[in-house]
């Protein structure tokens, strides 16, 4: 009998683990792990956010959130990369509380350029952290309920396959895999990198030469260091890991690309001999038009996140000085008010102006957002020296960079020396850091960075619109008729249309009616206090708002007849739905 009941209880048990039933959560939960703030204690989806994943990884990933979230996550694929891969987005929203579409929306992305692989993950633990967190936390649960979030982890899949698998430096390759004769020879990407010591890392080729201006640091034999004016060194400098291919003198000139994606996009955009890395025309590029097509399909979407690497930057446009006066002061409030609440709780990370704290950028992502849709847009340089040693020593500081692989990574961001007898500069050596290591977090301070970073578009994604219509008020005017005049109220920063979609019309007004009452007249009240009115003629019961201010409010008028039962409903295309019903 005993025997019998423990095979009962043995097999039940196993049942109720393989239908994912709350007794495993909860024996985790209480007898192996005890809960952190801020984190999911057990989720439904298990990720290891210390490691890059491939495509195939991803796809799993966002399905398998599908499955265990059925009510916040959807999944498509809008576009076709140039190789044939799908450019997923993620849906994340409480469909219970209404459709995605309805509410107001916020778009991130990354890994538009290809070797910024850490902008997938973050995007994609925003995803997961939105999920696992319904239910348990009531910020997110409300936020959730009001807001949704479209995710799209790679907008650049092929190159973020390539640069994972293939043989790559810390830089490339920048663009997406469409090959392209980048020396000017009739012949298109002859000359790649060549990985001479097949490693899986395009590092550096130094050689021994009796006008050499290095020396190899007798401390520290990694380091290259250039000698002074008047010594002699003993090395020289030949360049990234490869040979010539094709005979013309030049190594590793024609790879994959070159092509710049977040210079393709239709806003002051600029051909190559001005903007290097343009290409024929705005969106020409596969990935980004598939974006754009997505884009003007979703007039919700009221914010845009971006995410790049590297240097620890928060950055709004423009892009180019000649496209300053685009950015109208009342929106650039918006915009400091969000971001310096952001460098506040992220460590080693500033908010700058692309083109006065950066560079020129014409026909950036960013700028197409914000100046052709009227969507406030952030572009966040992910990954700074700061997070090593809290010292902030820039990129590419040779002896932090030295410091950390000695005291943190061990040897393992480091390709140390080796011989080589190159078939065209004779005996080299190669070695230096590799691919991953640099621009790229080290797994130990991937997980902080994408909270912090996820935190901050979460922020953003609050403070769009929330509409709410906070005071009606009657008045009998006689004669069987009666004044109604209802206070629309924006509860956050974002107003319903930018300085920008004002200006160009971009999005429809918002509609502002009621129903239940036979409208006489309807007005938008611009004074209240002096009985300032404007009246619209045309379709009074359903009054056009040109925007509801963040932190702000609109008054509205009906002179009605009657008077029983009526409801008053706003809607907005980038603040979504309201009702009012007496």
């Amino acid at each position: 009998m005993k025997i019998k009941n423990w095979i009962y209880t043995a097999a039940l048990g196993a049942a109720i683990s393989f239908a994912g039933i709350s007794e495993t959560s909860a024996q985790v939960g209480q007898d192996r792990y005890f809960r952190a703030i801020g984190t999911p204690h057990n989720p439904k989806v298990q990720v290891s956010w210390n490691r890059y994943h491939t495509n195939l990884a991803l796809e799993e990933i966002m399905k398998n959130m599908v499955k265990q979230h059925p009510n916040l996550v959807r999944l498509e694929s809008i576009g076709k990369s140039f190789q044939g891969n799908d450019i997923w987005v993620l849906t994340i929203t409480d469909f219970k509380t209404g459709k995605a579409e309805d509410k107001p929306a916020m778009w991130i992305d990354g890994n538009i350029h290809s070797n910024e692989i850490q902008g997938t993950e973050f995007a994609l633990y925003t995803a997961w952290y939105l999920t696992e967190m319904y239910g348990d936390l009531e910020f997110i649960t409300e936020l959730l309920k009001d807001k949704t979030f479209y995710i799209a982890p790679t907008i650049n899949p092929d190159a973020h396959d390539y640069f994972i698998k293939e043989a790559n430096n810390q830089n490339s390759p920048r663009s997406g895999m469409i090959v392209m004769d980048n020396d000017g020879d009739g012949i298109a990407g002859e000359d790649p990198f060549n990985d001479l010591n097949g490693d899986g890392h395009i590092t550096m080729m130094i050689r021994k030469s009796p006008t050499g201006r290095f020396i190899k640091d007798k401390m520290d034999p990694r380091k290259l260091i250039p000698v002074a004016a008047d010594q002699k060194g003993e090395y020289e400098m030949l360049g990234y890991e490869g040979y010539d291919m094709d005979g013309d003198g030049e190594v590793n000139e024609d790879g994959i690309g070159y092509y710049d994606p977040n210079r393709d996009w239709a806003w002051n955009w600029q051909p190559d001999y001005i903007q290097r890395g343009a290409w024929k025309y705005p969106f020409s590029v596969p990935e980004n038009r598939a974006v754009m097509e997505f884009v003007m399909k979703h007039p919700n979407i009221a914010a845009a996140q971006s995410y790049h690497n590297y240097g620890g930057m928060i950055l709004r446009g423009p892009g180019a000085e000649e496209d300053l006066n685009t950015y109208n002061a009342s929106d650039v409030r918006v915009y400091d008010a969000i971001a310096k609440k952001g460098e506040e709780f992220m460590p080693g990370y500033k908010y700058l102006v692309v083109y006065k704290d950066l560079y020129s950028v014409f026909g950036g992502q960013l700028d197409w957002f914000y100046g052709g849709r009227g969507i406030f847009t952030y572009s966040n340089e992910l990954m700074t020296s700061y997070l090593y040693l809290h010292q902030n020593a820039g990129r590419g500081n040779q002896d932090e960079q030295m410091k950390v692989d000695t005291y943190l990574t061990f040897g393992d961001a480091f390709v140390n020396w080796q011989e080589y007898d190159h078939p065209q500069f004779g005996k080299i050596e190669i070695g230096g850091f590799k691919k991953n290591f640099g621009r790229l977090h080290p797994g130990f301070l991937m997980e902080q960075d994408a909270h912090r970073n996820s935190a901050f578009t979460i922020l953003h994604a609050y403070h769009t619109p929330k509409l709410s219509v906070s005071e009606v008020k009657e008045k009998d005017l006689g004669g069987g008729l009666k004044e109604i005049t209802a206070t629309i109220y924006n509860e956050r920063l974002i107003p319903t249309h930018s300085s920008q979609d004002i200006k160009y019309k971009i999005e429809r007004p918002n509609y502002i009616s009621i129903s239940g009452a036979k409208v006489v007249a309807g007005f938008i009240v611009e004074n209240e206090d002096f009985n300032k009115l404007k009246e619209q003629k045309i379709n009074p019961e359903k009054l056009e708002v040109e925007n509801i201010p963040g932190m702000g409010a609109v008054k509205v008028r009906w002179i009605v007849s009657g008077g029983g039962n009526y409801s008053i409903n706003v809607d907005s295309a980038k603040g979504g739905k309201a009702s009012w019903k007496k």
